[in-house]
């Protein structure tokens, strides 16, 4: 009983040991290297540096990177998709039976591989649940020094293997960019006159992004030799650790201490870390086939033997009820990934149990695993369904940048409008969510060939505009000549219109190249603003006059209202008033936003003619021979006096048409008497607009005299 006693204090030492162990193995997620790991980098081994001699056609398309979301699998895909199989042990004894309960029949338990061959990435799993997201920036829209600044903060911040994927966008949109700085700075020089074989041009911004690239794939290739020796350094001490293993059997001492010395052996192997894929089954299967060795040599001591089976049970057990309440979690995702780390445990941390438990443990572990693993594949299924409707999502998208590189634009704002569609739906696609995995490439490919179909027609058309500024630049200079060689003119009546026509033409020309555009802009101005400030220095003192004649016409006005005609004969009163008119014309003209100091002079002259026994046609004849006077002295070359012997035609049309209708209406009243009321009505207002018709053909003949 003493040995009984003592194996129970190794038992509680182990599992205290297995418990620190497995926090330990949680925090080992950045030991871990997997093969793929190494193939990434030997693929970034392969990328090119920044280079300036680039196919043209490839440096004006705009970089479009692709989501990595959308070019890999999820984590509980990859489990399924990457299998490592279950080591093919043979059973030689009852122990090694319980120990590889998945061979008694896998035809049915082909869902139980499917969980064990996750076995050799585990470091890898657990690395990624605390993978630390770094903020995918607008790339596109930031300048080369931006780039460089970005990508030196990336290897300074961020661990090496995490940023992948944003130098991979920095250092294509780099090239981009960088390439299109190349082609204007080439077309400058050719158009100065150099040869394209003598063009060479290089940046200092050029070179700090060559050094940060550099130093990134110096950094992640160290980073992959480093996890591939630890890889090759876990298989060296785990194949040290079967080596002890064997030697247990022959050796000399305590059955309790062996079986210590064996339970710490388990223990190393599980922290151990991963090892090359390539190895894994072999090292495996060694270590199995040892293991039940040792198990064969412990069934020398049953009273052992029991005890380990004892305890084996009891860790099953609460295995299976973790599996049981698993196949209830919503989070099938997560469930799964659970059940395979106790597929894991079951497997590789625990011994068998005792005969009469073996099929009845092992059949509820098995269902609870399929339960699972069936909700899993429902999971699955649906998310295949997702998948199709992002693809059809995606392949609408398409089709719509397919249909905007088929319309024909040939205007800039035009242009600018399809950018912003094209841009919109292209962030519409990344966001789009996955696709099956089967149409992925091809859908891919064929984004990316509309984009880049549209970015060459967007670079032909912006290649053809810079020739046609070049034409606008040249009208532009013509306009600049006449401007400065009229700028000094001070025949304002004629420099003014041309002036005012060639501001009309700038504007009608359209865009220059940048590069010449504020600089032409600006000796344009200075040559209208110089001759324009000379026009209003002019216009300003003429302004002054202006308002020295609006202040004389106001006193003027003020008396003109106090006047008394008191002349003992009629005609002394009318050639008084005349005389007022004359004297007012003589006070000069009046600022435009004054002018309405004349009709108050118009309408004082009206009360004065009108305070005078006169006939009324008369006085209207009077005024209207005033109001010639006003026109006549204006500037405006008659288009007044035009516009008043028009309207004077049309009311002259007017009261004609207006006699016939009276004249006609007459007809009507047959058999009447003149007395009748209606009557005598129509033949007063007949004579009412013939008096109107004659003072209307004698203002005509009045205003014909003034020309």
């Amino acid at each position: 009983m003493s040995d009984i006693n003592k194996l129970q204090e190794v038992e509680e030492t182990n599992d205290k040991n297995s418990a620190e162990g497995q926090s330990n193995k949680d925090l080992k997620g950045d030991a871990s290297l997997e093969s793929n790991e190494t193939q990434q980098a030997e693929d970034l081994n392969s990328e090119d540096t920044v280079e300036t001699n680039e196919a043209a056609d490839e440096v004006v398309e705009e970089t479009i990177e692709t989501s990595e979301t959308e070019k890999t699998t999820t984590a509980a895909e990859e489990v399924v998709n990457d299998v490592t199989e279950a080591p093919d042990t043979k059973d030689t004894t009852e122990a090694a039976k319980e120990q590889e309960p998945l061979e008694t029949d896998k035809q049915e338990d082909e869902v139980i591989n499917e969980i064990d061959e996750s076995n050799a990435k585990d470091a890898e799993e657990e690395d990624s649940k605390e993978k630390h997201v770094i903020e995918v920036k607008e790339y596109d829209s930031m300048s080369l020094e931006a780039l460089a600044i970005e990508l030196e903060r990336l290897l300074k911040h961020e661990k090496i293997q995490a940023i992948k994927t944003h130098v991979d966008k920095i250092n294509a949109t780099f090239k981009s960019k960088f390439q299109a700085l190349i082609d204007d700075k080439k077309e400058e020089f050719i158009k100065e006159g150099g040869h394209d074989i003598d063009f060479y041009y290089s940046s200092p911004i050029q070179k700090r992004f060559r050094e940060a690239y550099k130093d990134y794939r110096k950094k992640l290739n160290e980073h992959y030799q480093g996890l591939e020796k630890n890889l090759k350094q876990n298989l060296t001490d785990k194949l040290a650790i079967i080596e002890e293993l064997k030697g247990l059997i022959n050796l000399e001492e305590n059955i309790n201490t062996t079986y210590k010395h064996f339970k710490e052996l388990q223990e190393r192997w599980r922290d151990t870390g991963p090892i090359p894929r390539d190895k894994y089954n072999n090292a495996w299967n060694s270590y199995h086939h040892h293991v039940e060795r040792f198990y064969d040599f412990l069934h020398l001591n049953r009273d052992l033997r029991d005890l380990d089976f004892k305890h084996n049970l009891e860790k099953k057990l609460l295995i299976i009820e973790h599996a049981e309440a698993l196949a209830n979690e919503e989070n099938v995702v997560h469930a799964f990934r659970e059940l395979q780390e106790l597929h894991k445990m079951w497997k590789e941390e625990l011994g068998p149990v005792a005969r009469e438990h073996r099929e009845e443990i092992w059949e509820r572990f098995k269902v609870a695993t399929k339960i699972i693993n069936d909700k899993r594949q429902v999971y699955y299924q649906e998310i295949d369904k997702v998948y199709e409707k992002n693809l059809e999502h995606k392949l609408e998208i398409i089709a719509q940048i397919e249909a905007i590189n088929a319309q024909e634009s040939k205007s800039h704002s035009a242009w600018q409008k399809k950018i912003k569609d094209v841009e919109e739906l292209r962030t519409a696609f990344f966001n789009a969510g996955k696709v099956p995995i089967k149409v992925n490439e091809s859908t891919w490919a064929r984004f990316k060939e509309s984009v880049r179909h549209f970015n060459r027609q967007k670079n032909a058309f912006y290649k053809g505009l810079k020739k046609e500024q070049y034409k606008n630049l040249q009208l532009k200079l013509d306009l600049i000549k006449i401007a400065e060689d009229n700028k000094d003119s001070e025949d304002f009546e004629v420099t003014t219109p041309l002036m005012k026509k060639i501001q009309s033409d700038w504007k009608k020309i359209g865009h220059v190249p940048r590069k010449d555009s504020d600089k032409i802009w600006k000796q344009f101005k200075a040559a209208c603003n110089s001759y324009f400030d000379k026009l209003h220095t002019k216009r300003n003192a003429a302004n002054q006059e202006n308002i020295e004649a609006f202040n004389k016409k106001n006193e003027f006005l003020n008396n003109l209202k106090e006047l008394e005609l008191n002349h003992p004969t009629k005609e002394e009163n009318i050639a008084a008033i005349k005389e007022q008119i004359s004297l007012w014309r003589t006070l000069g003209k009046v600022p435009n936003d004054k002018r309405y100091i004349e009709s108050k002079f118009q309408k004082t002259i009206d009360s004065l003619f009108s305070g005078l026994e006169m006939d009324k046609n008369e006085v209207e004849m009077i005024k209207f021979e005033n109001k010639l006077d006003n026109i006549n002295t204006s500037d405006e070359d008659h288009r007044n006096l035009d516009n008043e012997r028009s309207f004077i035609r049309k009311k002259i049309d007017e009261v004609k048409s207006q006699i016939n209708q009276l004249e006609n209406n007459l007809q009507f009243f047959t058999n009447v008497n003149d007395d009748n009321p209606l009557v005598k009505e129509v033949h007063q207002n007949i004579k009412t607009h013939k008096e109107a018709l004659e003072l209307w053909k004698s203002k005509l003949q009045k205003i014909k005299n003034f020309y």
